[in-house]
């Protein structure tokens, strides 16, 4: 984990690698006393850096304690939320935290802050729970820049890597949301794009390139990010959207009545079950968020229409058993 950490860090200016230590170093403290040892792991460094990075806080005005022999905190006071409330919120991020493999060390950062609201012994067992890995550095610092667009209201300028491979240069947007897409939890952002004068939808891992412009813009005021989401499987949105009818085993109907998927409509339920989603299709026109969530369901689910979808989800099935014949083939 260090050997990783280290290389992450490598390719980052030295001053910004100290600073964004810094900080985290404070919420690390915050959220629990910890040894010199303990950080040294974390942030793979020595234990002298870990040393110095604390005289540097206390310096900087950080009320750093040393409580248990050998392990050192900052006190400080939780939010204005309810205990109830803390703990939901702390739930959904430490579940982003876990399986989203963008935004770790914001992630980390906002558990901590999170659990400062609770009492010690709750909070200790919370964040003692976080996984430790990688931070995701490179998506962290495009995460900044982006809020620094939105919240300042500055023009950013960036790459995209398209789906299809392609890259798009030279891209200049006009922040208007941040989603995390409801099927892998990655990120995306949404905005104007100010060459085009549409609304967009851009994946933050293939993103790259980014810097602020000196111009500034005002936010939509008929911008509705409900709206726009409304029919979003995922996170692509907008006004082109598709009806898909599925029908479902009996076998897998109790899953099904269950409910809690999106835009969905129960058209019939005696022993089998058939459901209308709604979802934003792409530019192939298919609803490419919906279509996994269909997939998963092998012989227990058949898309009934429309036709284009019902040609793609069985053009995959084919796939997938043309490959797996292929190679049951070459085994025998």
């Amino acid at each position: 984990m260090t050997a990783r950490r280290s290389s992450e860090t490598a390719t980052a200016p030295r001053s910004w690698q100290k600073s964004h230590r810094l900080t985290d170093l404070v919420a690390e403290l915050q959220a629990r006393p910890q040894s010199t040892a303990e950080l040294a792991r974390h942030f793979g460094v020595g234990q002298r850096s870990v040393q110095r990075d604390l005289e540097a806080l206390r310096a900087m005005g950080y009320p750093v304690q040393e409580g248990p022999p050998g392990q050192y905190y900052i006190p400080r006071n939780g939010t204005l939320l309810r205990p109830a409330e803390v703990l939901a919120a702390y739930t959904a991020l430490r579940l982003a935290h876990h399986h989203s493999p963008a935004l770790g060390g914001h992630y980390r950062r906002a558990l901590h802050s999170l659990s400062l609201a609770l009492p010690e012994r709750v909070r200790h067992t919370l964040n003692a729970s976080i996984r430790t890995g990688s931070q995701g550095l490179f998506t962290d610092r495009q995460m900044e820049v982006i809020a620094a667009a939105w919240l300042d209201g500055q023009v950013m300028r960036f790459d995209h890597r398209e789906r299809s491979g392609i890259l798009r240069a030279g891209l200049e947007l006009c922040v208007y949301f941040v989603e995390l897409s409801r099927t892998n939890l990655a990120p995306f952002v949404i905005g104007l794009n100010r060459q085009s004068g549409t609304i967009e939808t851009y994946k933050l891992a293939r993103m790259s390139n980014l810097h602020l412009l000196a111009e500034r813009y005002e936010m939509d005021p008929d911008f509705d990010p409900q709206a726009y989401l409304s029919d979003a499987w995922g996170v692509i949105g907008g006004e082109d959207t598709v009806a898909v009818t599925v029908r479902f085993e009996p076998d897998a109907a109790y899953r099904v009545l269950e409910g809690g998927f999106p835009q969905s409509t129960l058209i019939r339920g005696d022993g089998f079950v058939d459901l209308e989603f709604r979802a934003g299709i792409d530019e192939t026109g298919l609803p490419c968020e919906l279509m996994p969530f269909l997939l998963s369901w092998g012989a227990r689910a058949e898309v009934l229409s429309p036709p284009e979808v019902r040609r793609a989800w069985l053009a995959e099935l084919r796939d997938a058993l043309d490959r797996f014949d292929r190679t049951a083939q070459a085994a025998c």
